[in-house]
């Protein structure tokens, strides 16, 4: 079912930010990725102005990503494109099961059966659900949501040539690939209050700023082939599937995922650390040998690429920060990459919001960094064991028995494909990594003393403890405490008596407005709200992070001490 209630524009800016006359941009974005145009997307959304620049034209001819987490869908409702991810052109009745095999007309081992996107329920724990949408199809509709703001530009065939940062702001050189009209391509300086890197593994902006990754550089060397072959469910009798993982007596070689669920088809060899580079006539080979007979298909593109698991060791400078694959790069088994960098740029979008509004202090950049990067280091190390995990018949060889006909072959099957089944499971569900990420000993929250609970993969249990997504209760049809969130600061007031209007709050609200920190008081009187949120009060962030929570109001000093804390201002600040 598709989400109901979720408006198909989000709500209108209500305030865009002006920049000091000396600057042409509050913001300039490098890389227009999915990272990119999320920044890009979720600051225009909050009335940032920004220029987010591209080398390249913007064409995918090789989708990086295809799955879209649940926590990003939260996104995406947030900003109101839940409907153009939900009516992308990915058909949301075929199956979404993954299946290991011999080769396409060889044996079949086991599979993990999914629903289709249209029968997939929404998890308990949330408003949406994961999604299909392929790079190629996810980021124009990216693109449609940063270019629905007209104080946010993206620009094509532009890319960065170098740049310099003050105290007040970034100079930056830019260079456009398109010719003007008199033929030359001469280059831009723009002046801008902050310039993030969102641009890739091979990251301009981090190498200019020193900034080495760690971590292991080489996992696999891999060759992903794009391939169109319209009635390739009907050369085999393993139906229609999302991806196949194709084993022989070598172990897992290769895979075939569905990228369209039509026609185009990703065909990877997974590879080893040891370089090698097919040509496309044994990448042909290649794939006739996993389909297990000869059969007719055009190969589309290739790209040869390497799997890494590296982590930066800063997200950042002052003025210059980082999201994305410039501060981590991760195995794509587990879909963890773009969810990640999309954490980051809804964690980041609001920091930049809070500087450049003035309510920010400087403590908020440095805890972008101390909140995103132990998330990062815990999500690569994550899709490194499901990269183990799904070559694992590489090391634990299941013999040639699994291949030989008959009852005792038909056995052996059987069993190496309950195992691997069982294992592989891990991969498929990870909601606790997609939802249960948490800010532990961030210094812009405020700890409640409660112990940290486990940080699992597959099972997620919702908690309002400070540092922690603010849980999902739905409020009425169609409509979540998520939906609260967003804009800028949100106090719940929760329980049978409103409290908003309370005078005990009197020094927290005005706290908040003497130092120009947007705060929301909001009442809930579901006794499901109070105990999914445990306190009567609790504070979420703009990220949709609680940042404090307890049973009564701070007075006096301590009410513009928690303001403080949670807007990174510190007691030297303060004193100036």
């Amino acid at each position: 079912m598709r989400s109901a209630l979720v408006p198909q524009i989000a709500t209108p800016v209500t305030s865009v930010y002006a920049p000091p006359a000396a600057f042409d941009t509050p913001v300039l974005i490098v890389g227009a990725g999915p990272v990119g145009l999320a920044l890009a997307g979720d600051l225009g959304w909050r009335g940032i102005p920004c220029i987010l620049v591209e080398k390249s034209d913007g064409a995918i001819s090789q989708p990086k990503m295809d799955m879209v987490g649940v926590r990003s869908m939260e996104f995406c409702r947030r900003w109101g494109i839940v409907p153009w991810v939900e009516g992308s052109p990915y058909p949301r009745d075929y199956p979404q099961d993954n299946v290991w095999v011999s080769s396409m007309t060889g044996w079949e081992f086991g599979r993990e059966r999914m629903p289709g996107l249209a029968d997939e329920p929404c998890p308990p724990e949330s408003p949406q659900k994961r999604e299909r949408c392929p790079q190629d199809m996810f980021d124009p509709i990216l693109t449609r949501f940063a270019r629905s703001f007209a104080h946010v530009q993206v620009r094509y065939c532009t890319a960065l040539q170098s740049f310099e940062q003050d105290a007040q702001g970034v100079t930056v050189q830019l260079r456009s690939h398109q010719a003007n009209d008199d033929g030359n391509t001469e280059p831009q300086t723009l002046r801008a209050q902050y310039l993030v890197g969102c641009d890739g593994g091979a990251s301009l902006v981090r190498q200019a700023l020193g900034i080495a990754m760690q971590g292991q550089p080489v996992l696999t060397y891999t060759t992903n082939v794009i391939f169109r072959c319209p009635q390739f469910s009907a050369l085999h009798d393993k139906g229609r599937a999302y991806r196949f993982i194709i084993i022989g007596e070598q172990g897992t070689w290769a895979t075939i995922v569905a990228i369209n669920g039509r026609d185009r088809w990703r065909f990877s060899i997974v590879g080893s650390d040891s370089k090698r580079t097919y040509t496309e006539a044994e990448v042909r080979e290649a794939i006739v040998r996993a389909m297990g007979k000869p059969f007719d298909f055009e190969i589309l593109s290739m790209m040869h690429w390497v799997r890494r698991e590296l982590v930066a060791d800063r997200y950042g400078d002052r003025r210059v920060q980082l999201a994305g694959d410039a501060v981590h790069l991760t195995s794509p088994t587990g879909g963890f990459g773009m969810n990640t960098g999309i954490q980051d740029a809804v964690g980041l979008s609001w920091v930049l919001e809070a500087c450049l509004r003035g309510w920010g202090g400087a403590g908020l950049l440095q805890a972008y960094e101390r909140e995103r990067r132990p998330v990062a280091l815990r999500n690569v190390r994550e899709a490194s064991g499901n990269l183990s995990r799904m070559l694992s018949p590489r090391v634990r060889n299941p013999g040639k028995a699994i291949f030989a006909p008959g009852p005792q072959g038909d056995a052996a099957r059987a069993a190496f494909g309950e195992e691997y089944t069982a294992m592989m499971k891990r991969e498929w569900y990870t909601n606790g990594i997609h939802l249960g990420y948490r800010y532990e000993g961030s210094p812009v929250i405020v700890p409640d003393g409660t112990p940290e609970p486990p940080d699992e993969v597959s099972n997620y249990v919702q908690t309002a403890r400070p540092g922690h997504r603010a849980p999902h209760v739905w409020l009425a049809p169609g409509r979540s405490t998520l939906d609260l969130f967003g804009r800028g600061f949100v106090l719940l007031c929760l329980g049978a008596t409103p409290d908003s209007a309370s005078p005990a709050l009197q020094d927290l609200r005005a706290a908040a407005a003497d130092c120009g920190l947007p705060l929301t008081l909001i009442d809930l009187d579901q006794p499901e709200v109070l105990q999914a949120y445990v306190n009567r009060l609790v504070l979420v962030r703009p990220d949709g992070h609680v940042a404090w929570r307890g049973d009564s109001a701070p007075q006096g000093a301590a009410a513009r001490a928690l303001v403080d804390r949670v807007r990174g201002v510190s007691a030297a600040e303060c004193a100036a």
